[in-house]
């Protein structure tokens, strides 16, 4: 009971953040301005929006493989079209209840593919860890090919903190706060290693363990340049599908492929921030492209919920695809009282 009282408590709580950023996202809109912000949607080219699902669907495709080499050192050797399924599926579900998602797709390989649902969960464990490197590296292109406009959006609040009176960089000021942060971390090791015997403390030491396992066991792929090739696919297309969602208003196509890093950058805070990315995407992507030049009214505004607007609908149409699709492919391998098929032996799935 307990359990289920606070699965409900969860998704009203997602529920209302994401109702939060919608109404931050549209709170400075008066009659004018909501004139303003429909026609340019109304004027936007939506047939752009056909490259954007396809890079988008390329990008699921390569996901889900890159998932299926997590899961081969496991000895299991799942579809590579169940994986992708499962895969969108997942990402069907997190839109109504997150992180839900990733236990209903490896429930959906534990029942087409007989891998045990819970040996899946280090696997993404590891994707996740990797995701979260690839948009650090994501900010940190961002930051050396957007320079000025990163040091225009923080100029006030984070370097003039890092400055003395006279200009100059406060040295003393930086060397206080990293050694500051390092004494935090020796303190933060000691009170785990001390109270290690308290369930709070044993799990968020246990969170910490997962996430370094899933970083190191990339060390047991067979081909571990493919499994880099995957990843930076995935963040390429992303970042293309971005640049191509420019070009649906008229307004904003002349953002340059590197506005759209910093885009990406921000909108995958958005996507982080709220269920689905609802209201934060939007408003994080016309806060971004507003220092570029464009009126975040209404075009900034229109492209933030144009380019959420893509995502969603890939999933949703991808995920009650795959809804569909799955029983009927898995149709012939599904058969009862046939004993599980021996996948350690061999990839019976070469789709």
């Amino acid at each position: 009971m307990r359990r289920k009282f606070l699965a409900i408590l969860q998704y009203f709580f997602f529920a209302a953040l994401a109702a939060f950023f919608v109404w931050l996202s549209l709170k400075d809109l008066d009659h004018k301005s909501w004139e303003q912000l429909k026609g340019a949607l109304h004027r936007a080219n939506y047939w752009l929006l056909a490259p954007v699902l396809g890079l988008l669907l390329a990008s699921h495709w390569l996901r889900a493989l890159r998932w299926r080499q997590l899961i081969e050192p496991l000895g299991y050797y799942p579809s590579r079209v169940n994986c992708f399924l499962g895969v969108m599926i997942g990402y069907f579900v997190n839109l109504g209840a997150p992180r839900v998602g990733e236990v209903v797709k490896c429930t959906i390989l534990a029942r087409y593919e007989k891998v045990p649902a819970d040996k899946l969960v280090g696997t993404i464990v590891a994707e996740r860890a990797f995701d979260v490197i690839c948009l650090a590296t994501v900010f940190g292109v961002t930051l050396i090919t957007q320079f000025d406009v990163i040091h225009s959006l923080f100029a006030v609040k984070s370097f003039t903190f890092f400055s003395r009176p006279d200009g100059h960089t406060d040295w003393l000021k930086i060397g206080g706060i990293v050694i500051a942060a390092f004494l935090v971390f020796l303190v933060v090791k000691a009170l785990l290693n001390r109270f290690g015997h308290i369930n709070i403390v044993q799990k968020t030491k246990a969170v910490f363990i997962n996430i370094w396992h899933g970083l190191t066991s990339v060390r047991s792929l067979k081909n571990k340049p493919l499994f880099f090739v995957y990843t930076v696919g995935i963040w390429l297309l992303y970042w293309s599908s971005t640049y191509f969602g420019f070009f649906a208003i008229r307004e904003t196509s002349g953002l340059t492929v590197f506005d759209a890093l910093s885009v990406l950058a921000m909108g995958s805070v958005g996507m982080i921030a709220s269920p689905g990315g609802i209201g934060a995407y939007a408003l994080l992507v016309e806060r971004t492209v507003a220092y570029y030049g464009v009126p975040n009214i209404p075009y900034g505004e229109a492209l933030g919920w144009l380019l959420w607007f893509g995502q969603f609908l890939s999933f949703v149409l991808f995920g009650v695809v795959s809804f569909i699709l799955l029983p009927r492919i898995n149709k012939k391998t599904l058969i009862p009282h046939a004993p599980p098929a021996d996948h350690t032996a061999k990839d019976r799935y070469p789709v």
